[in-house]
């Protein structure tokens, strides 16, 4: 993926990837709830996220389509979290996050066949 997100615009494509197409109104009005913004706020971020490449609108009514899925953006940022935090190792960053929870042994069952898949 080469669309880079910001976490404002993370917020936008939430709605869509938990509600599917759903009007820009309809978008303003869930943020306007759950963070406080403003129409025109969430209205910019909409149209930044079109700019980019990540909503495609429609119309009647500003119909938004999200053009991205939510999981090549989590495989994005976590790449880049690996890159930049953890000097490339996922070895490192999964012992960063083993390390700070105390994992129930269904976690540690569910990590040791995700392991176990990848040998």
């Amino acid at each position: 993926m080469d669309v880079k997100l910001f976490d404002s615009e993370l917020k936008v494509m939430d709605v869509l990837w938990k509600e599917g197409d759903v009007t820009a109104k309809h978008i303003s009005n869930v943020l306007k709830e759950a963070v406080g913004w403003n129409m025109n706020t969430t209205y910019t971020l909409i149209k930044r996220c079109i700019k980019k490449g990540a909503i495609e609108r429609s119309e009647p009514n500003f119909m938004c389509h999200a053009l991205i899925h939510k999981e090549a953006v989590q495989e994005a940022e976590t790449e880049e979290l690996i890159n930049k935090v953890y000097d490339g190792s996922a070895d490192k960053l999964f012992a960063a996050l083993l390390g700070r929870k105390k994992l129930s042994k269904e976690q540690i069952n569910k990590l040791k066949k995700m392991v176990a898949e990848l040998e």
